[in-house]
């Protein structure tokens, strides 16, 4: 691993506790693509729920019905369902991350490959993004603050700085930090907003 990538990845971890200072990095796009890029160990978009569009999750009554308010989901337990008429791209970016909901906290994880055992914060953030044909290889949080288009998006929105990166998608906080245990999770509490960039990809 780079020197650069390491602190970054060392970063993100503290940021478990706190929030760091912005900082500037690469871009890695934002505009939806058909490829999914990356390497030959990296799964496409359609791996996230098996081909074709994501269904309801199994943990959900299916009898329940998609949430009507525009642009936001509903979160059932620790399952988001996506409102109904959500862009692909964000169906998507919500079945991924309802994927990882029980996965650990594990430094770097993410960042070799979009497979692994844990995420981090930007490690989990590039899954989700990548899942819904947004990025194509995984970026760690300094990079994903310059990530797309600057300011706060319709259906996605990036947060991240130097140390730290979430995201909120459809209105629902998708983050590794906050109450309860660490990794990957919805997370319905709030939290502080100041001192991270907001990204969004075009158009979402």
């Amino acid at each position: 691993m780079r020197p650069t990538t390491l602190f970054a990845v060392l970063s993100c971890a503290a940021a478990l506790a706190a929030t760091a200072s912005p900082a500037l990095a690469a871009d890695n796009g934002g505009t939806p693509t058909n490829s999914a890029g990356g390497t030959s160990s990296q799964f496409s978009p359609t791996e996230v729920t098996g081909g074709g569009a994501p269904t309801t999750p199994d943990t959900v009554d299916p009898n329940t019905p998609a949430p009507q308010a525009a642009h936001t989901a509903v979160l059932h337990g620790s399952v988001a369902v996506a409102p109904a008429g959500a862009p692909e791209a964000v169906r998507l970016a919500i079945a991924a991350a309802n994927h990882l909901r029980h996965k650990p906290y594990v430094w770097g994880g993410g960042h070799g490959s979009f497979r692994a055992r844990g995420y981090d914060c930007s490690g989990s953030v590039s899954y989700v993004l990548h899942a819904a044909g947004l990025l194509s290889f995984p970026e760690v949080s300094g990079a994903l603050a310059h990530w797309g288009v600057k300011g706060e998006g319709k259906w996605i929105t990036v947060y991240a700085n130097a140390g730290h990166a979430f995201m909120i998608i459809a209105g629902l906080r998708f983050d590794t930090s906050g109450e309860g245990q660490s990794g990957p999770r919805w997370r319905p509490e709030s939290r502080w907003l100041r001192g991270f960039h907001r990204r969004h990809p075009a158009g979402l």
